[in-house]
């Protein structure tokens, strides 16, 4: 997709301006305008987060979106204690599991990166000081650059992710977790929603 056409703001049957990503999909524009670029510093939705943007890998968002609810019954509502505690048999429920992604490589990194994820939170006191230990000041960047798949701050947290053992959370993804989490906020200047 152009550059172009990433910014160019689509009005919807609302009368609302939203970024065009988020067409006119019910699901899509709900999570838009309810949840995409609002800042959050709860430890357990960034779990979530991080759960679902590794689960999309090499998968468009809105293929994760739909299987939500199904990632929430599969990962203890995301309670980050008890996917970290699944043994073998819980890998492979999950692996017979038709709510979610059923990729083996990303089913055990999930329940890796919970494991590892706790590690960061004994370190750090809570995962959101960890990430915002990246961020400028401390805070969230609300000055809108135009549609990048990066930022130095997305590289700097994902190789410090990687040598922590953290899988599927390249700079990539990880910048696509700062927008859904609001660590970023890429609202095009003229969405209603920004």
């Amino acid at each position: 997709m152009a550059k172009k056409e990433l910014e160019k703001p689509v009005p919807v049957h609302d009368g609302k301006t939203r970024c065009s990503w988020c067409g006119t999909d019910a699901l899509y524009t709900k999570y838009h305008d309810e949840e995409w670029g609002r800042t959050i510093h709860d430890d357990n939705i960034f779990f979530e987060f991080l759960t679902l943007e590794a689960a999309q890998a090499g998968l468009s968002w809105i293929t994760i979106l739909r299987r939500r609810e199904g990632y929430k019954k599969a990962f203890a509502n995301f309670d980050v204690e008890k996917v970290a505690a699944f043994t073998d048999a819980d890998q492979a429920r999950l692996l017979q599991d038709e709510g979610i992604i059923r990729n083996r490589l990303k089913v055990s990194s999930a329940i890796r990166n919970a494991q590892l994820f706790m590690d960061v939170q004994k370190e750090f006191g809570s995962f959101n000081k960890y990430l915002y230990s990246f961020m400028p000041g401390g805070k969230p960047i609300t000055t809108y650059h135009g549609p990048q798949v990066s930022t130095p701050e997305s590289d700097a947290i994902a190789k410090d992710m990687k040598k922590r053992g953290f899988k599927f959370f390249g700079t990539t993804i990880c910048y696509a977790f700062m927008q859904a989490t609001g660590m970023v906020n890429d609202h095009v200047p003229q969405c209603d929603f920004r």
